[in-house]
């Protein structure tokens, strides 16, 4: 579309609030947003510049934004770091500050001898005091609280957030000597004797065991587990959830719950019964989630029917109180969408707003219902920490290593439970490259960044913790995404987006310090375009990178595995690829010209490819890792054993490869056209591969002994 240039006033408002009025787009081309778009993503976060009077009043509120504030509402800094904070009184008003410790300690703060002109503010003068913090505050969520001589008249309060951050997240022991070699895989495609149509906790479970004491594997990478709708139907896509901070139960292993062994027999053959009809799903050539699910949702429902005793009911009751309101709303509105279906907007308007009395009332009439929804949670926080201790018994170092998606979806629980911390009227997405021309929309609605730091950052954190609990690491999807997002007004194509940023400082801050404290490594996947000083700035932080052996070139040559960086998790694919196989015999190019995806021919596109696959193959010989003419296993094998030359102190081996899977998760642009991420694992010629069948793969253990560099 094309758009008014802005004028100097509108573009100083949006500088004022983070958006960007100016970007370089892939080409290397200065791109200047437009009128429209910056009106637009102005308005999704709260700010009207509709005309130039109210530009101008914009304006003027956001510069008298901090004096109507008696503290900032978040202030982050790192361990050590002696920041000033800002304190806004009526003028001549005294004040005193101190900072209330998480174990319930009090330090006074010191004022600094500053003074700033007052500024008049609704008729009334306001001055602002000076305090440093100490250095030696300890790690952790603390609070200021600022003792006035009398009543506030500016809107903030009296009190504010404090989160003290380490400095760079310290990387666990065994990164610091070789390194470690895992295994990844989507774990929904990992299907055993035991499986109800779809892999779940007690495969990864068994996975993590075999990949640690056979392999000598030191992590398993798994896909997001995040919660999907509890209703049909279920979204297929990992990345998509309805929420970050819950899990799918679809991942539970019903055998594995102690209460069904109190399940009367008549409800036990009920449950047998559907365990059987769910396994006859395991021989299907996709996965069927609302199939398993139904089947398995009916088997749990019987379990919950027999109650809880003792020390697990007492365990329950402990989550609920850890998990707090943030669990209820969430268990509320599966059991509103049980009765009403999805999307949420069609329900009844009085049931939109998830603190409306007439919520309350549907929670307590459907009590039982709405702890369901939150058994199942606890079960699957048990089942996870089950999983993590299986994995450690099995020899590995980090164990599970989880996955966090960018965002979610647009009509879930988060954007009805959250919907005070999402912005509205935008979706994040991407702007134009050279592999999606037209630019990328995801549908996910974004952070609001000033709601954000209102809220403490409090849902940011919640979510963080819940993914690394019981785990050694997480991979962050679209890291870049912590620093800026690429937002889309509703009605506007992605082209006519703009980024709008993010306090980086604070997110990753906060990322570094739950990681620490859960004992777990970051990864930050900063494939594409990612400019250097965020790269650089991750680095600093202890955040590693990701590197994947197809994308790493250097003046057009596969890079030496030497060059790779040493902060960082490589390996030689990725989700967003087929496995290995697939793409040497140019899976990806049949799938999309039989799709019709393809913009040039499929004769150049696949010369292109090849050129592509030639290079790297005489990069394997030249090193001696390849002979001329050598099949798929041996390439397949050399181009581990150059991961395994890499400095990287992670290095993943994908379960895909082990088996010789060639058919891809997810093909881009496609919807109903290609199953996507409802593939299960599959050996070369397409057919089902159990987990019991890969783990008995002789290719497993040469792919790790090269990866590991032996």
């Amino acid at each position: 579309m094309t758009s008014a240039a802005p004028s100097d006033a509108l573009l100083e408002l949006a500088r004022a609030h983070g958006v960007a009025t100016d970007f370089t787009d892939w080409t290397g081309e200065h791109r200047v947003i437009g009128e429209a778009s910056l009106r637009s993503v102005l308005d999704a976060l709260g700010i009207d510049a509709s005309t130039p009077d109210a530009v101008d009043a914009a304006l003027v509120a956001a510069a008298d934004a901090p004096w109507r504030r008696t503290l900032p509402p978040t202030v982050v800094c790192r361990e050590g770091w002696t920041p000033w904070v800002h304190v806004h009184v009526p003028d001549g008003s005294g004040v005193r500050l101190t900072v209330e410790l998480e174990d319930g300690s009090t330090r006074e703060v010191a004022q600094v001898d500053r003074w700033v002109h007052p500024r008049t503010i609704d008729g009334r003068e306001i001055g602002e005091a000076t305090f440093e913090l100490p250095g030696d505050l300890p790690l952790g969520w603390h609070r200021i609280v600022a003792h006035l001589d009398e009543p506030a008249v500016t809107e903030g309060t009296d009190s504010a957030t404090l989160i003290v951050t380490p400095g760079a997240l310290e990387v666990p022991e065994v990164l610091r000597h070789g390194g470690a070699t895992g295994l990844m895989t989507q774990i929904y495609q990992v299907r055993s004797a035991s499986s109800w149509g779809i892999g779940d906790l007690g495969d990864l479970g068994d996975l993590a065991s075999w990949a640690g004491t056979d392999l000598g594997a030191e992590f398993v990478l798994v896909n997001p587990l995040h919660a999907a709708e509890p209703v049909a139907p279920m979204e297929a896509s990992p990345y998509l959830p309805t929420t970050r901070r819950f899990v799918n139960p679809i991942y539970l292993r019903v055998e594995d719950i102690p209460e069904l062994a109190r399940v009367d027999a008549e409800g036990r053959a009920a449950v047998e019964q559907l365990a059987a009809d769910a396994r006859e799903l395991n021989d299907d050539d996709t996965i069927d989630r609302d199939a398993a699910w139904e089947l398995k949702r009916e088997a749990l429902e019987i379990v919950h029917e027999v109650g809880l005793e003792g020390r697990r009911a007492r365990d329950f009751e402990r989550f609920r109180e850890r998990e707090g309101e943030g669990l209820a709303t969430f268990a509320t509105w599966c059991a509103i969408a049980d009765r009403y279906g999805l999307p949420w907007s069609e329900w009844p308007s009085e049931l939109h707003d998830p603190r409306s009395a007439a919520v309350a009332e549907f929670a307590s009439a459907q009590r039982d219902l709405v702890d369901f929804h939150m058994w199942l949670q606890w079960l699957l926080d048990r089942q996870l920490g089950e999983v993590q201790r299986e994995a450690r018994e099995a020899g590995m170092s980090l164990g599970v290593v989880h996955d966090l998606a960018v965002g979610v979806h647009p009509r879930g629980a988060d954007a009805w439970g959250l919907a005070d911390a999402l912005a509205s009227g935008v979706t994040v997405g991407a702007p134009p490259d050279q592999f999606n021309q037209l630019g990328q929309n995801w549908s996910q609605p974004p952070w609001h960044p000033e709601r954000l730091a209102e809220l403490g950052y409090a849902p940011f954190r919640d979510m963080v913790r819940t993914v690394l609990r019981d785990s050694g690491g997480i991979r962050v999807d679209h890291v870049i995404g912590l620093f800026r997002l690429w937002w889309i007004p509703e009605g506007l194509t992605p082209a006519d987006g703009t980024y709008v940023t993010y306090d980086h400082e604070a997110l990753i801050g906060i990322l570094c310090l739950e990681a620490q404290r859960a004992g777990a490594v970051v990864v930050g996947e900063d494939l594409g375009v990612v400019p250097s000083i965020a790269r650089e700035y991750l680095r600093e932080r202890g955040i590693l990178g990701t590197s994947i052996m197809w994308f790493e070139t250097t003046d057009g040559q596969p890079t030496p595995p030497e060059d790779y960086r040493e902060l960082c998790l490589s390996s030689v694919t990725t989700h967003d690829l087929p496995p290995t196989a697939g793409f040497l015999t140019l899976e990806h190019v049949a799938i999309r010209e039989r799709l019709g995806l393809l913009t040039r021919p499929v004769e150049e596109e696949r010369a292109h490819e090849e050129r592509t696959i030639a290079t790297v193959r005489d990069a394997l010989e030249a090193r001696g890792w390849l002979t001329p003419g050598a099949g798929l296993p041996s390439v397949i094998e050399a181009m581990h054993r150059w991961l395994g030359r890499t400095p990287s102190v992670l290095r993943a081996v994908s379960l895909a490869d082990v088996v010789g899977d060639r058919r891809a998760i997810n093909q881009p642009g496609t919807e109903d056209e290609y199953p996507n991420w409802r593939i299960p694992l599959a050996g070369p010629d397409g057919q089902p591969v159990s987990l019991e069948q890969a783990t008995e793969a002789e290719f497993a253990d040469v792919l790790f002994r090269a990866t590991a560099g032996d």
